[in-house]
């Protein structure tokens, strides 16, 4: 996809063990991959004239060091921390930082697991949070943040 200078920028950041989606437990985070959600993100992008770019890391500093590059080259950030999403303060720290819309992502919806998964470090700094509806809330979050 060719990037102008003129498009909207979107950045999505997939963390820990998202890259084995399709594979880990498929009975609550679905069959598809990492890899074919993503492509879905692209095509959506460019029906919404929108660049887009997906990271993945299975390290938190990784993250951070993502979230601290995208200030001032984006206008928005979608992100699922995964298992970050209950215990890293540090990259709540690092989207304090953004001053862009921020949609936190969820495959499965966190309040019907485990009560350690139903508490969000980031909960209260994002600008919207979208939980429960598998790969279609990625879709959601992207169509959220072009009318935004």
């Amino acid at each position: 996809m060719e990037k102008r200078k003129d498009r909207r920028k979107v950045i999505v950041i997939h963390g820990p063990n998202l890259n084995m989606l399709g594979k880990r437990e498929p009975e609550i985070y679905g069959k598809e991959t990492l890899d074919e959600i993503n492509v879905k993100l692209e095509k959506l992008a460019e029906k919404l004239d929108i660049d887009i770019e997906t990271f993945q890391s299975n390290y938190e500093g990784k993250i951070i060091e993502k979230i601290q590059k995208t200030s001032g080259i984006c206008r928005g950030l979608i992100i699922n921390p995964a298992a970050l999403t209950h215990t890293s303060i540090a990259i709540r720290d690092a989207l304090l930082l953004l001053d862009i819309p921020i949609i936190e992502i969820h495959l499965s919806n966190i309040y019907k697991r485990e009560a350690f998964r139903r508490k969000s470090m980031i909960a209260d700094v994002v600008t919207a949070q979208i939980s429960g509806f598998g790969v279609q809330g990625y879709i959601m979050a992207l169509e959220a943040i072009a009318k935004m």
